[in-house]
């Protein structure tokens, strides 16, 4: 492993055909050019990819500090090294690797080529692993976040119907197609390195150094990691890119923190007596804070910027060189003054979203239910109720004679209380207590965990036959259903449905994603289309409980209800004359 960490590393900066000057729409173009911008964005190029089990637990991040990094910037970018130990090459038309890189020592098993587009988090014991096992020359590298752990795959049919969910609780690695463009990684072996540049220039298009591996006869395979990944092109990328660096960084940031005071100047920074700042503020050169101005971090000014009077600024980043008119509010934005951004910010307007910068990635918020609504004099929302509570008064006088009998045997064959109370989330995600009779043993909560490893059933539910837990009277009430009559007592309160989807509690529903909401449109039910249709079969369940949950809201009337409460009753009766 500490072979892996003297690697040496070019970091490139692919030049963007639409960008011609530091003043031109390119966001990354920016980062680079411009003060203090450029000292965060170079010294995040020039780290190593090495493990930092503090900062990211599992995960790697790229380290600032490291002499082993070149980074490659294009010519007419005229970027000049902050800092004397930072190694900067620049190119025009072509790449030439400097020769301490390709006469490096050979017992550093890879030569990494990374895109300085891109800023990512992965896995480091994973991709070390998966470094190890590489059997070839050339290994490309994609950071794709739908590979992370707690994400889903969900796979449909060529109708669109749902044919069920994938949940992985640990990053993947999966193998991939050739990219048609530099990847975010590309691990090339030292000992072939030099064969694959062209009168030692390294070629600027991905393609014809495809083409020359394949010419000397080396072997490139390529893997897509689960990671985080931001695109410094981006708006929303830069944004989340900034807010993780300030978040994380330890340098001196200026505040003021609502303290009016004197006039602040410290170097060529001028900042009114009225103004205030919250949180992180990085300052450029020559920056000039107008009267009653608020800025709210994380936020850059860059150099040359004046903010006007009256100003607001949260969570952005000024340009160099930008007068921001007065009484003028700028959030979650790269302020340059270019018109394309103007446009782009304007179409992301009308898309209904908006965006959010965040430490792993960047996120988008709908303004969106995910409940459905119905009308209020509708069957969902009125009509129901009103045979809701006519049923449970109804079930609850029929087993009023039964209901003593049963509390007096589960007394006298096992220790505990008559009725076990179980939290649940209802109708938008309210929570209760769903009281049914009790089956099991006291203290088996706790046995759970260590049965987890005999669970018959997919997804966060647990069940097994046989289960020791249950009493004899439990197993009974269990299989005729009789143990969930109390739950009528929960339709009385409204907080339950004769018939809806399962209730099932918080625990569960978190390992959700948040469009599965919908389930929790209506109110749950003690009986519902899944348990009439589930097939129980293996590894299904789960997939199955959240499709008939999902159709049930989406088709609710009473013919559906209906149906399930006949298939609910018959199925009742077999399980009861099944007993005898």
């Amino acid at each position: 492993m500490s072979a892996f960490n003297k690697t040496m590393k070019l970091s490139i900066i692919y030049k963007s055909r639409k960008s011609s000057s530091c003043n031109s729409s390119n966001l990354l173009r920016t980062a680079i050019c411009s003060e203090p911008l450029r000292r965060i964005t170079l010294s995040y190029l020039e780290g190593n990819i090495k493990y930092n089990k503090r900062s990211f637990g599992t995960r790697c991040k790229i380290n600032r500090r490291g002499n082993n990094n070149v980074i490659a910037i294009p010519q007419d970018w005229a970027v000049e090294a902050t800092n004397g130990k930072r190694d900067i090459i620049y190119y025009n038309e072509n790449l030439r690797v400097p020769s301490e890189l390709t006469n490096q020592d050979k017992t550093n098993p890879w030569f990494i080529i990374s895109n300085g587009r891109y800023a990512t988090e992965i896995d480091y014991k994973q991709l070390f692993k998966k470094l190890v096992e590489f059997q070839g020359d050339v290994l490309t590298v994609n950071v794709v976040p739908q590979l992370q752990a707690a994400c889903e795959k969900v796979l449909i049919s060529s109708q669109n119907k749902l044919v069920g969910f994938r949940r992985f609780y640990n990053d993947l690695a999966l193998p991939a197609p050739i990219p048609d463009d530099w990847p975010h990684y590309l691990f090339i072996k030292t000992a072939i390195f030099k064969k694959l540049l062209v009168d030692g220039a390294l070629p600027l298009v991905f393609s014809e150094f495809v083409n020359s591996c394949f010419s000397n006869s080396f072997t490139v395979r390529s893997i897509d990691i689960g990671g985080a990944v931001l695109d410094l092109e981006t708006e929303a990328g830069l944004l989340g890119f900034v807010t993780s660096k300030l978040n994380s960084s330890r340098q001196k940031h200026l505040r003021i923190n609502n303290k009016r005071g004197k006039l602040a100047s410290k170097g060529n920074i001028t900042i009114s007596d009225s103004a205030r700042l919250f949180g992180k503020v990085l300052f450029g050169q020559n920056v000039s804070i107008g009267q009653d101005v608020i800025i709210v971090g994380p936020t850059i000014i860059s150099d040359n910027a004046k903010i006007g009077e009256g100003a607001v600024i949260k969570a952005s980043i000024i340009g160099p060189d930008i007068s921001v008119p007065k009484n003028h509010f700028i959030q979650n934005r790269v302020f340059t003054g270019s018109r394309h951004h103007q446009k782009q910010r304007k179409q992301n307007k009308t898309d209904g979203m908006t965006a959010i910068a965040n430490g792993r990635g960047v996120q988008k918020e709908p303004n969106l239910s995910n409940f459905r609504i119905w009308p209020r004099f509708s069957y969902a929302r009125c009509l129901k109720r009103m045979a809701d509570i006519v049923a449970a008064i109804t079930v609850l006088i029929l087993f009023a004679p039964v209901i003593p009998i049963i509390v007096l045997v589960i007394k006298l064959t096992s220790p505990g209380p008559v009725f076990f109370k179980d939290t649940r989330q209802g109708r938008h995600s309210r929570i209760f207590n769903c009281i049914k009779f009790r089956t099991m043993l006291i203290g088996s909560d706790k046995v759970q965990d260590k049965l987890r490893v005999l669970n018959q059933a997919d997804g966060p539910q647990f069940k097994m036959s046989n289960d020791p837990r249950l009493s004899t009277v439990g197993r009974f009430l269990r299989d005729t259903y009789i143990d969930e009559i109390p739950q009528f007592f929960n339709v009385l309160l409204g907080q339950m449905s004769v018939v809806g989807p399962r209730p099932s509690p918080e625990q569960e529903n978190t390992l959700c994603p948040s469009w599965r909401d919908a389930r929790l449109s209506v109110r749950p039910g003690i009986t519902g289309l899944w348990q009439v249709c589930r097939t129980r079969q293996r590894m299904k369940d789960f997939q199955e409980w959240i499709y008939y949950d999902i159709k049930y809201v989406r088709d609710l009337s009473p013919k559906i209800d209906l149906w399930i409460c006949w298939e609910t009753a018959k199925k009742m009766v077999k399980n009861f004359i099944r007993q005898f």
